[in-house]
């Protein structure tokens, strides 16, 4: 068994596709739209693992949850690029662009070297190696 997607509600579809394709190399299908729930989406994917499904809806409600009032539930997404270099380099390629760094660079307590990014929406990213 494999996870097939995981879906994540924003609130500027468009800055979230180009988002994941600029920096994490996504390839998106074409907008999904249906006008009777006013509801649109884009599958991206990734090459390995699982797809991210981007939707947008006028009625979802705004979420508490953080990086720094975490609640339960899907917490972060975890992209991992193959060598601690790559991390420093996408890590400083994302400061540079005026993203939220939310943790430097580091090997962690399970062993991983990532650092932490917030997405357009705010969503927690881990980039490890």
């Amino acid at each position: 068994m494999k996870i097939e997607h995981i879906a994540l509600w924003v609130r500027d579809l468009e800055k979230t596709r180009k988002f994941y394709q600029k920096y994490f190399g996504a390839v998106s299908n074409e907008k999904y739209h249906n006008s009777v729930k006013q509801f649109q989406s884009y599958f991206l994917s990734f090459g390995h693992g699982c797809r991210l499904e981007i939707m947008n809806r006028p009625d979802i409600q705004e979420s508490e949850n953080s990086y720094n009032s975490q609640q339960y539930g899907i917490i972060h997404l975890a992209f991992s690029t193959g060598s601690k270099e790559k991390v420093d380099e996408l890590t400083e390629i994302l400061r540079k662009d005026g993203y939220t760094i939310a943790g430097e660079p580091r090997t962690t307590g399970d062993g991983y070297y990532e650092s932490v990014i917030l997405d357009p929406e705010g969503n927690i990213i881990e980039i490890t190696d």
